[in-house]
């Protein structure tokens, strides 16, 4: 038996969720507070409702798809003699404590909840490589994970709901900086001069290898960074600050400017000149965490 679904709040993502409900079989009953949303799910086979309330009393599992966390208290709030002994599983975007909130009135309805993020666009939803994560109790996870598979691969990342949130945000930042360090060599072997002139596609091809390494280097730094140990061996801060220097020139005499060089070196120079020379390049967490030295 499929489990029977209801998706409130019809953006595009919202659609892209119903969409991949019905794809695998689950019976699915859609409703978004703007009219006309639903016409093309519903030509799919889903059940379109007039009212929140409605579309939650027939199905066990709520998932709501909202545009911001005041949407989702604005829309839930009502819901509670609805929503007991059912499963609600948040997909909206929002701050930790929102969700802590959001989880606090599902909670006081009587429903189990999970909180999620989505870690794609629309298109990808459906996908088996999309990732989307959850925080929740792991009986609430692991009791519906056929379902929640249905959007792509879901990951729980622990019980606090409040951490698909702060996955989300830490791993934008990571997005972020990857893909400006891509534009960054991008740039700068492109340009003009000795070795120059490579297509973007061309280098890709080569950096695509070389992630390889990269993920290497957090899977090995990871632990030393929990252990706040940071053995320098073969690749030590002085040798890292040196090969920065070497970028840093090189982007200047090519006139790529993206600020990455100067704020790679400013932060290893002060690690360096702190005393850190032989430690790892982990060691540079000690002084972007809160509270690290100036």
């Amino acid at each position: 038996m499929r489990t029977k679904v209801t998706v409130l709040g019809l953006g595009p993502m919202g659609v892209a969720l119903a969409g991949a409900f019905l794809t695998t079989g689950h019976p699915t009953t859609v409703w978004n507070r703007t009219p006309g949303r639903a016409i093309d799910l519903v030509e799919d086979g889903a059940r379109e409702e007039p009212t929140a309330a409605a579309a939650v009393m027939t199905s066990q599992v709520v998932v709501v798809c909202l545009a911001s966390y005041d949407a989702v208290e604005e829309v839930v709030n009502p819901l509670v003699p609805q929503l007991r002994g059912r499963t609600v599983v948040n997909l909206s975007s929002g701050s930790p404590v929102q969700a802590r909130e959001v989880a606090g009135l599902v909670d006081r309805a009587g429903a189990a909840y999970l909180d999620g993020v989505i870690l794609t666009t629309p298109p990808g939803i459906g996908r088996a490589e999309s990732l989307l994560l959850y925080g929740g109790p792991p009986e609430v996870f692991d009791e519906h994970h056929e379902l929640l598979a249905a959007l792509g691969e879901p990951l729980r990342v622990g019980a606090d709901p409040a951490l698909p949130s702060v996955y989300d945000t830490a791993l934008l930042s990571q997005m972020w900086g990857t893909l400006t360090g891509w534009l960054h060599a991008v740039a700068l072997i492109g340009a003009d001069g000795p070795g120059g002139g490579v297509s973007a596609q061309a280098y890709t091809r080569v950096a695509d290898r070389w992630m390889g390494s990269v993920r290497a280097f957090m899977n090995a730094y990871a632990p030393h960074i929990d252990a706040k140990s940071y053995p320098g061996e073969d690749f030590t801060l002085d040798l890292h600050l040196r090969t920065m220097e070497v970028l840093t020139h090189a982007s200047e005499l090519r006139g790529v400017r993206s600020g990455l060089p100067e704020v790679f070196e400013g932060l290893a120079r002060r690690a360096v000149e702190a005393g850190h020379g032989d430690d790892s390049y982990a060691r540079l967490v000690e002084f972007i965490r809160a509270g690290s030295p100036v």
